[in-house]
């Protein structure tokens, strides 16, 4: 990737180096294994640097084309691929999931005392997009709720099913909340990934590499690595009982090498170079070096708030104050209540080893950091990432 001087887009090239001091201090103080990090302003990017390891005990250092399991920055991808969809007129944001998938006709809710109660109104594409479809995530989230024992039980993220089997699971279960009702985090991006394979009638893989990644030169983001790209796989660390960098095994982190189930809300992995193309296509309104996935009007419905107030604030366990959702991104509302950082209108999402990113259309910057550490919420380096770039902004 090719740097700009940071002064030619009112970024102190003295202050941007700050970013390094944080990155160094989680790495030596043995809470990351290695960290890389990317800024860019009006589409020159003026800051990308590495520091740490890829895998501490063969001291493999972390390298600007690492390959790292994205979680749930797989979300705003998935929905993406989805809104070109609608663009096409194939599916309405209003309209019912049992539409496409009519086994969520007969879904109840989970009531006091265990009690099944009817929907209120049905599911649609639009509450799936914005996580007010009263679906969860079972225990893969850190904090639970009652339905989430009937997740657990249902098995819904077996590797040995394929992404059919694991929705029609989830149809089958009941529901959290009444559709519409409360903003919760959930397996809702796995069911649009779902649907992008019934309405395109072609396996999700396919559809992401022919739709995104193919035109925008995403070369090394998947569902699976390779043989011949497994040695820049990055190790998963996290905290354990024993240790505060614990290497994690396929068992939490997940088998990339012989994948069945393709998640759309969770399952890719990508590099820090690939991931820029697609901020940068999020930035210009979805059209990048002349290649135009999304009009400017969809993107703009995609990265405003679609949150009533009553809604708010949104939780990952604990509350996001000054933040709303659109179509897959959290999208900044009040800068002095959200605590960080940013301008109102910022979009953007994290995964859960800690990998983030945001887009800043106001300023015109995109930030990503990159790094593998579960569980994410563990420490603060994704606030630090953005106040150090945000320090180094001079004009």
């Amino acid at each position: 990737m090719k740097l700009s001087k940071p002064e030619e887009v009112g970024f102190s090239s003295e202050r941007l180096v700050r970013i390094n001091d944080f990155m160094k201090r989680y790495v030596e103080g043995g809470k990351a294994a290695g960290l890389v990090t990317l800024v860019a302003r009006r589409g020159n990017i003026i800051f990308f640097d590495k520091f740490g390891y890829q895998d501490i005990a063969t001291k493999t250092p972390i390298e600007l084309e690492t390959i790292f399991r994205i979680y749930s920055m797989t979300k705003p991808i998935t929905s993406i691929a989805f809104m070109m969809l609608f663009e096409r007129g194939l599916v309405r944001l209003e309209d019912p999931l049992s539409r496409f998938v009519p086994q969520f006709k007969k879904t109840k809710v989970f009531g006091k005392d265990r009690k099944l109660l009817d929907l209120d109104r049905e599911i649609t594409i639009h509450d799936l997009l914005i996580h007010t479809a009263g679906l969860s995530y079972g225990g893969v989230e850190e904090t639970k709720i009652p339905v989430d024992e009937l997740y657990d039980k249902a098995d819904l993220f077996n590797t040995n099913i394929n992404l059919e089997e694991m929705v029609h699971r989830i149809a089958t279960l009941p529901l959290a909340y009444q559709p519409g009702t409360v903003w919760h985090y959930s397996v809702a991006t796995d069911v649009v990934g779902y649907l992008i394979e019934i309405i395109a009638d072609m396996p999700l893989p396919d559809y992401l590499n022919e739709k995104i990644f193919k035109p925008l030169g995403m070369v090394d983001t998947a569902f699976s690595v390779p043989p011949e790209k497994a040695d820049r796989l990055s190790t998963l660390y996290g905290k354990t009982e024993d240790s505060e960098l614990a290497v994690l095994d396929n068992t939490i982190g997940g088998n990339y090498f012989k994948v069945h189930l393709h998640l759309g809300g969770s399952g890719l992995v990508s590099t820090m170079s690939d991931y820029y193309r697609f901020a940068q296509l999020i930035l210009n309104k979805g059209k990048l070096e002349g290649v135009r996935l999304l009009g400017t009007k969809t993107m703009e419905l995609m990265t405003a708030n679609h949150l009533p107030l009553a809604l708010l604030p949104i939780s990952m366990g604990d509350p996001m104050p000054g933040f709303g959702f659109g179509l897959g991104f959290s999208v900044m509302m009040n800068v002095p209540l959200s605590g960080m950082m940013g301008s109102v209108g910022l979009h953007g999402w994290g995964g859960w080893a800690k990998t983030h990113f945001w887009v800043d259309p106001q300023e015109q910057i995109i930030g990503i950091l990159m790094m593998q550490y579960i569980p994410k919420g563990t420490y603060q380096v994704t606030n630090d990432f953005r106040t150090a770039v945000y320090q180094a902004l001079v004009e």
